[in-house]
């Protein structure tokens, strides 16, 4: 069991589903982190739900192997993947210099942890995703403002919590799927997401799809295959 009785590494996943398997950190010691990086032999691997805590628990080995994103709460092991070119110019103002098909647009601040880890999985498997930031409906302009950038893409992923109502809103504006990710920020009745689970869940919008609860991971591979299915 690759060196370990604790783990099996699905390397061939890539090979079989398009994506590549991730190691989920949060439920899994420094130690059992630290087998499973040292397995890998030289091959690449991302690591979510890594906190700065368990990070710095980790051997120094471990921790000078990966590239570490706090914000995110993900690690690569092995660098960063080429881009994958999938020729749709987004613009300038999304923070794109060359074209890309998938945009992540955040509703507040607090959402960033989550898109970020949406944009480093999709970092990952080498396609480049600029976050639009801050562009909730309490002030619907700052998203309005963006619309021809957003129209341009082939997948969005939006990540929203509170009442979730970002989610509705831009898929009823824009021509590309658009996969929900309800964010446990809020407080009161909004607590923990929920809120904003059941409303991507209840929206009006029609074909909007969801992912679980804070699963930027999720929504990642989801826009993935979209794309790879549009061919």
């Amino acid at each position: 069991m690759s060196g370990s009785d604790e783990f099996e590494i699905d390397w061939d996943r890539t090979r079989r589903t398009g994506v590549a398997e991730a190691i989920l950190c949060e439920p899994k010691t420094p130690a059992q982190i630290d087998a499973i990086v040292a397995s890998a032999a030289g091959r690449r691997l991302l690591l979510t739900r890594l906190d700065e805590a368990r990070h710095a628990a980790l051997a120094a080995t471990t921790r000078a192997a990966l590239a570490y994103d706090p914000p995110s709460r993900t690690a690569v092991l092995g660098g960063p993947a080429p881009q994958v070119d999938v020729g749709a110019d987004i613009g300038a103002d999304m923070g794109a210099d060359t074209g890309t098909a998938i945009g992540i647009v955040a509703a507040g601040t607090s959402d960033l942890p989550v898109a970020r880890e949406a944009a480093r999985t999709l970092a990952f498997h080498g396609y480049r995703a600029p976050i639009i930031a801050d562009v909730g409906v309490a002030g619907l302009w700052r998203l309005t403002g963006r619309l021809p950038a957003l129209r341009a893409c082939r997948v969005l992923i939006a990540v929203a919590g509170m009442e979730g109502a970002l989610f509705s809103v831009l898929a009823g504006l824009v021509e590309a799927p658009v996969i929900a990710v309800p964010s446990s920020v809020g407080y009161g009745v909004a607590a923990g997401g929920r809120t904003a689970l059941r409303a991507a869940l209840a929206s009006c919008a029609p074909g909007l799809v969801v992912v679980n609860i804070d699963n930027g991971f999720g929504a990642a591979v989801a826009a993935i295959k979209m794309l790879r299915a549009m061919g």
